[in-house]
């Protein structure tokens, strides 16, 4: 039986993060040969993978669409800076970009600017759009600046790489 100690802070074994590696690549692999690619019985996979579901550390699972199949092949980046960025306008600011859909992803960002979005859209007439009837009246924005992507070189989505098991500066414990 695998010493089933934790390697990390997160609580995580090797074959935590062997699943986890697995599962990221393909979640819908079954139990059985999920067992097989991470070295343990079917019993013991089922009982981490219902682990880590109810930890959060698994938040769910999902079908990777293709946007530019669905003829969603525009991607532009937005810098937003806003007038008021007192809690109440970050608040508002942040419940409106959840309503607009063609905002894939929004950062708020310390720097020159208070928020980076990622907008996704079919082609720039569309982008033009988004930003003159959606963006631009979000609670708040005082200014913007558009930075469209000629090509994606890298689009991981959801999260495929797992942190270091020691990473540095964290305490380790002894097995």
């Amino acid at each position: 039986m695998p010493n089933d100690l934790p390697e990390d802070a997160l609580g995580l074994d090797r074959y935590d993060r062997a699943i986890l590696a697995v599962l990221a690549a393909d979640g819908r692999v079954p139990i059985t040969e999920l067992a097989a690619r991470v070295g343990l019985t079917k019993s013991p996979v089922q009982a981490r993978v219902k682990r880590l579901e109810a930890s959060g550390v698994i938040a769910g699972y999902r079908a990777i669409l293709s946007p530019i199949r669905m003829g969603l092949a525009h991607v532009a980046f937005v810098e937003v800076r806003l007038q008021d960025t007192r809690e109440a306008a970050l608040q508002a600011f942040n419940r409106a970009v959840r309503a607009v859909p063609e905002i894939e992803e929004c950062h708020m960002i310390a720097g020159g600017f208070d928020y980076l979005l990622k907008v996704r859209t079919g082609d720039i007439s569309d982008y033009r759009r988004v930003m003159a009837e959606r963006i631009s009246t979000l609670p708040y924005v005082a200014a913007t600046s558009t930075y469209v992507a000629m090509e994606t070189v890298k689009d991981a989505g959801p999260v495929t790489a797992l942190p270091a098991a020691n990473p540095p500066g964290r305490a380790t414990s002894a097995p």
